[in-house]
């Protein structure tokens, strides 16, 4: 073997031997060479962002690849840990632990600091003891991958504590001549040039009047029990929805129209309203659906902006569930937009149960559906006085947010906010009354003509 391998010198040296002794060197070098182990590179944080709220706090980490995080709780004091694998310290987390707000209800303080190599540790002051869900979330929209901690309370908030806990309306005197002297110096029609005064954050008490049932009919007004109406304002949080021209972001405007709303439903005598967020924060769709029958909602009304590539697009829309497939393309597209918020505002799928995704798809019933189109036909004559309609029937889609099977459950696009007139009406105080004051009336209207039967535990 030798031999055949090491020919005599002066003998001719075949390709096939010469390839092999370059193979058998270059082995042999690899074998002597130091083996370094790869450093792997820190992720960067993209932006870092809070969202406190009664129900939860959202603590959201943006960054440039997925990383994992292990957490545990401790107590005495209560705090949540956090440790972020493939993470160094950075001027961003510095700028996090700035953004914990004195009033957050669950989170006193932030101390981070790096644990050990390539591991940042999160250290998390409680106010309270919470039950965390952390997960990750793929790039989607205008994200990169998100690391996401949501700190619950560990007893859950009761929805119905929210309505007892609701404040009582302003005492106004006269106050439908009031709204109908706003309404008539600001006479319904296409938006001018001039863009109006932006309204009131969110969180600011609503400056809309407070109408009075100048003839109530005797149906409603006879009515021996307390009726809820549940009010989805869309989106919220981490999804901000569509966005006008100027920065209007229709998360916020609907939340304006949802808190007027309220305002106009809770001063009538047996009537109240719960909001299914009442602050800027994201509640998934399928909680939207649990919270409205946790409260035994009597109506849903969800409560949006539209947007179209083209700013041409304008008018009101009402949609409504749908058990045979859309009722046009468009109403199609739009569900599966509105539909997709669960991804963009981020949803612990690991969290969902099968009870929930079977009420979600199985459960809508063809009586629901029914009584949700005359709802949505009442408003959407009410709506027609105030602005142009987009369509003018009812259209239907799958929602995933109308599928509660036992509560009649609409969907108002109230305008485009792509389109540069009605956006500057969405900016309207005074048109965000108009639109609050017309679907109050067609609520009443509905009510008056469909009141809801009596149920055992109901309040009388």
């Amino acid at each position: 073997m030798a031999e055949r391998d090491c020919p005599p010198p002066g003998a001719p040296v075949s390709r096939r031997a010469v390839s092999r002794r370059r193979l058998i060197g270059a082995a042999a070098t690899l074998l002597v060479l130091p083996v370094i182990p790869r450093l792997a590179r820190a992720a960067t944080i993209l932006a870092v962002r809070t969202w406190p709220a009664d129900e939860y706090t959202r603590v959201t980490l943006e960054l440039d690849s997925e990383l994992k995080a292990e957490q545990f709780t401790l107590e005495n004091p209560d705090r949540l840990v956090v440790d972020i694998q493939g993470l160094s310290m950075s001027q961003s987390l510095n700028d996090l632990a700035a953004r914990i707000r004195r009033d957050d209800p669950y989170i006193r303080s932030l101390r981070i600091a790096q644990n050990r190599p390539n591991v940042v540790r999160l250290v998390f002051d409680l106010k309270q003891a919470v039950a965390p869900q952390i997960f990750t979330l793929k790039p989607v929209a205008d994200y990169q991958y998100r690391l996401v901690l949501d700190l619950y309370p560990k007893v859950a908030q009761d929805p119905l504590m929210a309505i007892l806990k609701k404040p009582a309306g302003p005492d106004v005197d006269d106050p439908l001549a009031r709204i109908l002297e706003d309404i008539s110096r600001n006479p319904p029609g296409p938006a001018t040039a001039t863009i109006p005064p932006p309204a009131p954050l969110p969180n600011t008490p609503p400056t809309v009047a407070l109408p009075r049932p100048s003839e109530p009919s005797p149906k409603l007004s006879g009515r021996k029990r307390m009726l809820t109406i549940a009010l989805d304002p869309g989106h919220g949080g981490e999804d901000p929805g569509a966005s006008g021209q100027t920065g209007l972001r229709e998360k916020d405007v609907v939340l304006r129209i949802a808190h007027r709303l309220k305002t106009l439903i809770d001063a009538q005598p047996n009537m109240r309203a719960y909001l299914t967020r009442d602050d800027d924060y994201f509640v998934p769709l399928h909680v939207r659906v649990q919270k409205a029958r946790r409260v035994r909602a009597d109506l849903f009304v969800s409560i949006h902006a539209d947007a179209w590539i083209k700013p041409s697009a304008s008018g009101s829309s009402v949609f409504a569930l749908s058990q045979r497939g859309a009722s046009s393309a468009a109403a199609r597209w739009m569900a599966n937009k509105e539909n997709a918020a669960d991804l963009i505002g981020g949803v612990n799928l690991g969290s969902h149960d099968e009870q929930v995704a079977k009420v979600l798809l199985d459960l809508s019933t063809s009586a629901q559906i029914h009584d949700s189109l005359k709802l949505g036909s009442v408003l959407l004559e009410e709506i027609k006085k105030i602005n142009r309609l987009h369509k003018d029937d009812v259209e239907q889609a799958g929602f995933a947010v109308l599928k509660a099977p036992d509560i009649p459950s609409i969907l108002v696009e109230t305008a485009f906010i792509s389109n540069p007139n009605e956006e500057a009406l969405l900016k309207s105080s005074a048109h965000q009354d108009k639109l609050a004051l017309a679907m109050f009336t067609g609520i009443q209207r509905y009510l008056t003509t469909n009141p809801p039967l009596a149920r055992v535990g109901d309040v009388s």
